[in-house]
């Protein structure tokens, strides 16, 4: 499951309209596991796309449960679904509220890619409310970025496991076949 960081970012860019330098102070959001993670990954990324300075003036948790990309959406929408659920202990109708963010070009499409998206639940479920988010861009952990080299001063998961595994036979005095073929 991932975890959402709303970052505000105040930077100065120019304005398409007047061309003219502007202040402003937009959100982005970001995939990490803590605070720290979610402001040196933004400043990462806004280094990339802001020319001049700019600051993190401020990083909260999001509460999506989902994000669904489509490549030719252009705007965010947040959209709030009601779970049906049954509660077994009481015997009865549970409604829990999922809030996700969708990829669209406008509120007709955003319903219709959200419904898309949901429709292979096997609980029923109401799409709410929809609204256009003030997102500016949407940053999640990109498969090559999660496989990066392991540092020199941490050890791979898998180099304990077989720590373990020789330890336990040599206290068994018993030979595990993979141990042999390695």
């Amino acid at each position: 499951m991932n975890t959402w960081f709303e970052c505000k970012v105040k930077y100065e860019k120019i304005d398409e309209q007047s061309g003219k330098q502007k202040k402003v102070n937009l959100p982005y959001l970001i995939d990490a596991v803590s605070y720290t993670e979610a402001e040196s990954r933004i400043h990462a990324e806004m280094e990339q796309y802001v020319s001049g300075e700019f600051s993190v003036p401020s990083i909260k948790k999001a509460n999506y449960t989902d994000l669904f990309f489509y490549d030719d959406g252009d705007k965010w929408y947040k959209c709030k679904v009601m779970f049906v659920t049954i509660d077994e202990d009481a015997g009865k109708e549970k409604k829990v509220a999922n809030q996700m963010l969708v990829l669209a070009s406008d509120l007709k499409e955003a319903y219709e890619r959200i419904n898309e998206s949901m429709s292979g639940m096997t609980v029923d479920f109401d799409i709410v409310a929809i609204i256009e988010s003030n997102i500016a861009d949407v940053f999640p952990y990109f498969k090559d970025e999660v496989n990066e080299p392991i540092p020199a001063n941490l050890k791979p998961l898998s180099d304990f496991e077989q720590e373990r595994r020789t330890q336990e036979t040599a206290e068994d005095g018993v030979v595990d076949a993979d141990d042999v073929l390695e």
